[in-house]
């Protein structure tokens, strides 16, 4: 029985084709299984036992179609933040003041978080 050149040159046809998920050459067709997503199985083939495994397929390495969009948006949401609290910390400082040089007297102070909501 041989198992060198002779045998070599019997193999003719092709054990893996594209795979319809991830688009590699990895899909086996005896086994109906993708080497490299773990096609038709609903959970992505994923190990840890690589760095550079984790970078090719990791977030950010596809179009990201919702999530560049929520970046976007927190990204605008904090600069809008931290205006919102310079604007915040200006008027609670003047009500600071306020209280310092009594010009709110104590009946007015239980209801002091009016007033500061109304200098805000």
């Amino acid at each position: 029985m041989t198992k060198g050149t002779s045998s070599f040159g019997k193999r003719r046809n092709k054990t893996h084709t594209l795979c319809r998920r991830c688009g590699s050459k990895a899909y086996h067709l005896q086994k109906s299984t993708c080497g490299k997503c773990g096609y038709p199985a609903k959970r992505k083939r994923k190990y840890n036992w690589s760095a550079k495994a984790k970078r090719r397929n990791t977030t950010g390495t596809g179009r990201m179609r919702h999530l560049k969009n929520v970046y976007r948006r927190f990204r605008y949401n904090t600069e809008f933040q931290a205006c919102k609290l310079h604007c915040n910390m200006r008027s609670y400082t003047e009500f600071q003041y306020l209280l310092k040089t009594h010009y709110l007297n104590e009946h007015l102070l239980p209801f002091s978080f009016v007033i500061y909501a109304v200098c805000m």
